[in-house]
């Protein structure tokens, strides 16, 4: 048989097949996903794996869209996958110049995966499509500059409705842009929390100060420093919300929504010595952010399960905290649209009606939050969304509304200029 990938990763393909047939039967949340990975599948046959599950999810639509003029009925859930990820390898390889055979191999390899993985009959399937899949997908060409939102969107795998709302509220440039850096590769950033020492040689420094970018290969050496928590994997866009914020050694801070805890950690190195009460509702992501907590040295931290609309000054006295902070995060659940590289799923769950949900929620959340502060207190609002309707739209609508807070700063980052993932923050101050 044909090698497709190299020995050490030959077994990476059928375990994404059987994730992809999956997500097609549950459309699970692709977190959720990846954690039925195999418990011994780690560093690079891991990342194969998740290259391969992401690519297909990321280019869904496209791949659908091809699918649907070859398979007049629908195979199963497997042979379906089969067909999906040979379909983004030929989108993944397009171009390649190195081995003018390599679509030949991806058919095969398909093939013979099949047969193990379905049935002969669904190989010669699997066989023909692919086939002609391999003449189709990589001779699509990117649309030009003019193209309308039904183009953009076939192409780039996103809801038409969504191209339509960056096209207005963006401009074209800006949304295609956009559309193409969610359809790249996210590389993996992570933060180096460990001041006695300088950060590991095989870490490429960025242009964010304490942010490296952690290139492939290097599992083997990362895992240690995370369980260590001399490390901690983190896009540099984070850093908006804390660096307004400010933190300042000695303080008590409050951070509200704070599960999974990255910018708890944030926090607290930021302070150095103080005390951090991370609040969240219980969930399962409350254990990622024991976890963190328990790396928060020199720092005291509090961990609360609460409901923050839910009586948050009663729970906290319960727990002997203070129920006034000088300085308080608000990171709120949001629309996630600064982060669909990462996040690659979202863009299928996303409704437009989320926008006015999510902000309904979000000003809920902000005003709960503000009876918390302090007189001459800060307070940061900050989502992953680069949507003006859950950023400014609910900051101003709650300024309007509310008397004693002002704005001092914000800070607005889109990805496709400042090169990580979409962000916004707002500090508002009590007189």
């Amino acid at each position: 048989m044909t090698k497709l990938v190299k020995p050490s990763l030959q077994n990476t393909w059928s375990p994404a097949v059987r994730l992809i047939a999956r997500w097609l039967d549950l459309r699970e949340r692709i977190d959720v996903l990846l954690e039925a990975l195999p418990p011994g599948m780690e560093g690079a046959e891991r990342g194969r794996c998740q290259h391969l599950v992401f690519g297909v999810v990321r280019h869904f639509g496209r791949i659908e869209a091809v699918l649907g003029t070859l398979v007049a009925h629908p195979p199963r859930f497997v042979t379906r996958a089969v067909l999906y990820v040979a379909a983004f390898e030929l989108i993944d390889s397009a171009g390649e110049e190195a081995d003018p055979g390599h679509a030949a191999k991806i058919v095969h390899h398909a093939v013979e995966r099949t047969k193990e993985l379905a049935s002969p009959a669904e190989a010669r399937l699997v066989n023909a499509v692919v086939r002609k899949m391999a003449a189709i997908l990589p001779a699509q060409k990117a649309p030009g500059p003019v193209a309308t939102a039904e183009v953009l969107a076939a192409y780039f795998s996103h809801p038409e409705w969504l191209v339509r709302r960056w096209l207005r509220d963006l401009g074209a440039a800006a949304t295609r842009r956009l559309l193409e850096w969610n359809q790249s590769p996210a590389p993996l950033h992570a933060r180096w929390r460990d001041p006695s020492s300088p950060a590991p040689g095989f870490l490429q420094a960025t242009k964010w100060e304490g942010f490296y970018s952690v290139p492939p290969g290097h599992w083997s050496g990362v895992g240690p420093l995370l369980a260590a928590g001399s490390l901690y994997l983190q896009d540099p866009g984070t850093r908006l919300s804390v660096g307004l914020l400010e933190p300042r050694a000695g303080e008590t801070v409050l951070d509200l929504c704070a599960a999974p805890g990255g910018k708890s950690l944030l926090i607290v190195d930021a302070m150095g010595t103080g005390r951090i009460v991370a609040m969240d509702l219980p969930s399962s992501r409350i254990d990622r952010l024991k976890e963190n907590l328990s790396h928060a040295s020199g720092v005291g931290a509090a961990l609360v399960q609460a409901d923050l609309m839910e009586g948050a000054p009663k729970v906290l006295r319960e727990h002997g905290l203070p129920v006034e902070y000088a300085a308080i995060l608000l990171d709120v659940p949001c629309s996630n649209t600064g982060v669909m590289r990462h996040r690659v799923d979202v863009k299928y769950r996303l409704q437009e009606a989320d926008f006015a949900k999510h902000a309904r929620q979000q000003t809920a959340l902000l005003g709960a939050a503000a009876r918390l502060l302090a007189p001459g207190g800060r307070l940061v609002y900050s989502t992953c969304s680069i949507d003006a309707v859950e950023n400014e739209g609910v900051v101003n609508a709650f300024l309007d509304r509310n008397r004693g807070l002002s704005l001092s700063r914000s800070a607005v980052a889109v990805p496709w200029t400042e090169g990580h993932d979409g962000a916004a923050a707002f500090l508002l101050v009590r007189d």
